[in-house]
């Protein structure tokens, strides 16, 4: 058998990505979705928890979106969603009227914290060693 091509063996790593990238995504979504949460909502709510405490209370939406991976539509019906809530909050900015801030609240902060083991032990389970996936 001939040796594959490097086209063909980039092609495979590219579906290994994607294939593990769906399937923590999924076991992060499983592991959350009692809570409310799906894993872009989770990630939102990392983000913003583990902000500098200059960032904290100014986070922009535009500095989210390639972050988390969503489109700017899609990001912003996802945080008004976590407004909705009660989970963030929004507000203009003062000098640029464009500009929309982010912050957690604290129902956000102690929902973040509750879930944080949980999607810790998702990755574990999908990206870790047999060790970290077993909790030894």
């Amino acid at each position: 058998m001939a040796a594959k091509t490097a086209d063909a063996r980039l092609e495979e790593r590219w579906r290994d990505i994607l294939s593990v990238h769906a399937r923590t995504l999924c076991e992060i979504d499983r592991a959350l979705h009692p809570h409310g949460l799906g894993a872009s909502d989770f990630e939102v709510l990392d983000i913003l928890a583990n902000a500098t405490p200059e960032e904290a209370d100014h986070c922009r939406v535009q500095n989210l979106v390639g972050r988390v991976h969503l489109s700017q539509s899609a990001l912003s019906r996802l945080i008004a969603r976590l407004e909705k809530d009660g989970l963030v909050t929004r507000s203009m900015c003062a000098e640029d009227r464009r500009g929309v801030f982010v912050s957690l609240t604290q129902k956000g902060r102690d929902l973040h914290a509750e879930v944080l083991p949980l999607q810790r032990a998702a990755l574990a389970r999908t990206l870790g060693d047999g060790e970290a996936a077993s909790g030894r």
